[in-house]
Formats: C-alpha cells, structure tokens, sequence
C-alpha cells in the first residue's frame, strides 16, 4: 500500500485529503514518516531515517510506524499498489 497521491501535506505536518474534504495534522516524525512512504521508501528505510534523527530503540520505531501506517488505513490517506 501507498499514499494516495492526491493528499496534500505542508511543511508544518497539516495533512489534507481532498477526496474527503477531511485535515489532519501529524507531529514531525509523523510528518517524516509519511515523506518517506510519499517517496516510495521501504519501512526498513524508514525506521533507519528515523533512527539517524531521533534516538529511539528500533522496536519502538517499528512500533510507531505499524501505528502510523494504521492510523493513515482507518483515515483512507493509503491505496493499494495497483489503484
């Protein structure tokens, strides 16, 4: 799954989704996380940049990206590889 491409994100983490009219805002490693899958990285890419910006043990930045990924399905901000 990916990001839907027609989301729109600022710099300062408010995420919109047009398709619903819905906002949302994102702390920054939410923000960060979600610029890395908008990019196409992998979660093992994710959970390194994290690592490189923000002292965490890597099961607790697995952990928040399985809960950010989730949170992003319940909100329908993801589509499936092939839409």
């Amino acid at each position: 799954m990916k990001v839907k491409s027609n989301i729109a994100v600022s710099d300062n983490g408010f995420v919109f989704n047009p398709g619903s009219g819905e906002s949302y805002t994102v702390n920054p490693v939410g923000l960060e996380m979600l610029n890395l899958l908008r990019k196409g990285h992998t979660h093992q890419q994710i959970i390194a940049s994290i690592q490189e910006q923000y002292v965490a043990e890597t099961a607790t930045i697995e952990r928040d990206l399985h809960d950010f990924l989730e949170m992003m399905r319940q909100y329908r901000l993801m589509q499936h590889d092939d839409e």
